[in-house]
């Protein structure tokens, strides 16, 4: 659901990527900031160069060997960056030249199952 900025109840809030003058939160903004922590390079934000995830570097690995790397990477990532959450699984599905990510998560106060979805 995407709001209008006089719309905004929540705390945690930001500004939807490619849309001007709307919001997003709640779910909808974890989703946005999981996207934003395993599409950003580490070392690419000059003023947090530890920010985002080194995924990239394990696309050209052979399978057997990219999976467990990219999965130890995304959970790695997403517990240091995303802290009001929880990860239950992860799962890379490799297809070509694309990697498709499902993220299953919890709030860590609230036992509610979401999903999020990340194609690289």
């Amino acid at each position: 659901m995407v709001i209008s900025i006089q719309d905004i109840r929540g705390v945690n809030w930001q500004p939807k990527l490619n849309a001007f003058g709307e919001v997003v939160e709640g779910t909808e903004e974890i989703d946005q900031c999981i996207h934003i922590i395993l599409t950003t390079q580490k070392g690419s934000v000059p003023h947090r160069p530890e920010f985002g995830s080194d995924l990239w570097k394990y696309l050209d690995y052979p399978v057997d060997l990219a999976v467990p790397n990219m999965v130890r990477e995304i959970i790695d990532s997403i517990q240091i960056w995303e802290t009001r959450i929880k990860i239950i699984s992860v799962q890379p599905v490799i297809m070509n030249e694309h990697v498709n990510i499902t993220i299953k998560w919890n709030y860590k106060d609230v036992n509610n199952e979401n999903t999020t979805e990340v194609n690289i």
